[in-house]
């Protein structure tokens, strides 16, 4: 792999999920309960916040009509509770071991799937850069210096253990061989090795999220992965996350400001 291919400078974030309204049952239930209701977006997930809002008073065809204006209130009152009730399904690549170690501490309202270094092989794995490395060429170089000596080490580590568990245990199947090497060899490879995850949260942990890690005082690489995350929330849920702003950083990395704090 060419050395300009190897190294990664910001992540990648991939909407792949997002919820939808079921009509025909919500149909059913306003006809149940002799209900009225409209809204005045067409956002599942803004619906479905709405819906899940008015239930707990019976509101429904009540009180304020467009669904901002019920949003917003939700999000001054802090009734964070009825957030939960919005989910999307984030890919993200281009991130560091690093920062998925930091990323997977936020536990309620979060799921995740993540690439498995037992499982795939690390040979020909990219790096993520530290932000603060991307500032000096001379201490990108020396960093650069200490990954292709951990590269090379999990190269010769992993080919060689292949061949002591092949001598050894005979009796194993190959492709058990193959995760006994990986899972060995991957001790010396650093946390910057590139990785992927797959995230799914609710709006509440995803406003969690953005609060905490796009705050100046979060560490560099998972801030500019909070703004891209606010980037895409935004533009699919503008009155779900509508109170969020992207700013400079006085270090020169954008910031996630968040207007309803803690909800």
């Amino acid at each position: 792999m060419p050395t300009s291919e190897i190294y990664v400078t910001k992540p990648k974030v991939y909407l792949l999920g997002r919820q939808q309204v079921v009509s025909e049952e919500l149909k059913r239930f306003l006809d149940d309960e002799g209900l009225a209701f409209a809204t005045d977006t067409e956002i599942p997930a803004e619906i479905l916040n709405e819906i899940a809002g008015r239930t707990c008073y019976m509101s429904f065809g009540k009180g304020r009509k467009s669904n901002r204006e019920y949003l917003e209130n939700i999000l001054e009152s802090k009734h964070g509770s009825v957030l939960e009730h919005a989910v999307w399904n984030l890919l993200i690549t281009g991130v560091s071991r690093s920062l998925t170690h930091e990323l997977v501490r936020h536990r309620a309202g979060f799921g995740y799937s993540q690439l498995s270094q037992r499982y795939v092989d690390e040979s020909e794995a990219k790096y993520v850069i530290p932000p603060l490395y991307q500032e000096s060429s001379e201490l990108l170089e020396l960093w650069q210096k200490a990954i292709e000596c951990a590269r090379k080490a999990y190269a010769e580590l992993a080919e060689a253990t292949v061949r002591y568990v092949q001598e050894s245990h005979p009796e194993i199947p190959a492709r058990d061989r193959r995760k006994w090497a990986r899972q060995a060899a991957r001790s010396v490879l650093p946390n910057a090795c590139e990785t992927k995850i797959f995230v799914t949260g609710n709006a509440r942990a995803w406003r969690h999220f953005l609060e905490q890690r796009g705050s100046p005082h979060a560490e560099a690489e998972i801030r500019r992965l909070a703004v891209e995350v606010a980037k895409v929330l935004r533009q699919e849920s503008p009155n779900l996350f509508g109170d969020i702003e992207i700013t400079n950083g006085a270090d020169g990395i954008p910031e996630v400001r968040v207007q309803h704090s803690k909800v």
